[in-house]
C-alpha cells in the first residue's frame, strides 16, 4: 500500500515539477522503505539471541549440582547448543535475506552484515573445537565459548551503528564486549548467570526497545492527503 502511493509520487514527476513539500514527502517515503526493511530482520535476530542467551546459559548455571534448581547436566547442556544452534541459523536465513527488494549500496551492506551473523556465529565454536584438540581444558572451554561469543556479536553491533549510524547499536555493542572480558574472572559456573542476565538481558531489553520505537514510528505516521 505504501509502495504504491510511492510509485504514484514518482509519476507525478512525469507529469509536473514537485514542489519542495512533495519532494520532502517522497525523500521520507523512500527513507522509510529503506528502515522497515532493515528493522524488521534486526528485531528478529537480537530477540533470538536474547531468548537463546537468556535461556541458554541460565540452564548452563541450573545444570551445576549445587544449584537452588538443579537440572541435569546433560539437559542443560543439550537445551544450550540446540538454542546457540537456532541462533545460527536464524540469523543466517534473517540475514541472507536483508535487503531483499532494496537496490543499490544499502542492499550490499544489508546482506554482507546479516550473512556476518552466521558466520562468525558459526567461526567461534570451529576455533573452539580446535583449540580443545590442541589441549584446551574443559574448564577453559567453558569461558571461552560465551566470551569469545560476546566478543564476536558485539563488535558486529559496533560495525552495524558505523553502517546506519545508531547510537543505540554503540551501547548495545560495547556494553556486549564489557560482559565479554568481565564475565570470565567470575569463572563457571557463576560466568553463566552473568552471561545470562547481563548478555541475554541485554539483548531482549534492546529488542523491546526497538519494538517499542517501531511501534510509535508506525502510529504517528500521518496520512496526508493526496
Amino acid at each position: 500500500m505504501g509502495d504504491d502511493r510511492l510509485d504514484r509520487d514518482v509519476m507525478a514527476t512525469d507529469d509536473a515539477p514537485m514542489s519542495a513539500a512533495q519532494m520532502l514527502e517522497l525523500s521520507r517515503a523512500q527513507q522509510q522503505r529503506v528502515a522497515d526493511f532493515f528493522e524488521t530482520p534486526t528485531l528478529i535476530i537480537v530477540a533470538t539471541w536474547g531468548v537463546a542467551w537468556f535461556v541458554g546459559f541460565l540452564a548452563l548455571w541450573l545444570g551445576r549440582p549445587a544449584s537452588v534448581l538443579p537440572i541435569p547436566g546433560d539437559i542443560a547442556g543439550t537445551a544450550f547448543a540446540v538454542l546457540m544452534i537456532v541462533g545460527v541459523v536464524t540469523s543466517v536465513v534473517v540475514g541472507s535475506r536483508t535487503g531483499a527488494g532494496v537496490k543499490g549500496r544499502e542492499r550490499f551492506e544489508g546482506a554482507v552484515y546479516g550473512i556476518s551473523w552466521g558466520a562468525a556465529c558459526t567461526a567461534v565454536p570451529v576455533l573452539g573445537g580446535a583449540l580443545q584438540r590442541a589441549g584446551m581444558t574443559t574448564d577453559v572451554a567453558a569461558l571461552f565459548y560465551p566470551a569469545a561469543y560476546c566478543i564476536v556479536i558485539g563488535t558486529l553491533y559496533l560495525v552495524g551503528a558505523a553502517l546506519w549510524q545508531d547510537r543505540s547499536m554503540i551501547v548495545v555493542g560495547a556494553w556486549i564486549l564489557l560482559v565479554g572480558v568481565v564475565a570470565p574472572y567470575f569463572g563457571a559456573p557463576a560466568s553463566y548467570l552473568v552471561m545470562s542476565l547481563a548478555g541475554g538481558g541485554a539483548f531482549l531489553v534492546y529488542a523491546a526497545l526497538l519494538l517499542g520505537a517501531r511501534s510509535r514510528v508506525k502510529r504517528s505516521r500521518v496520512v496526508r492527503p493526496s
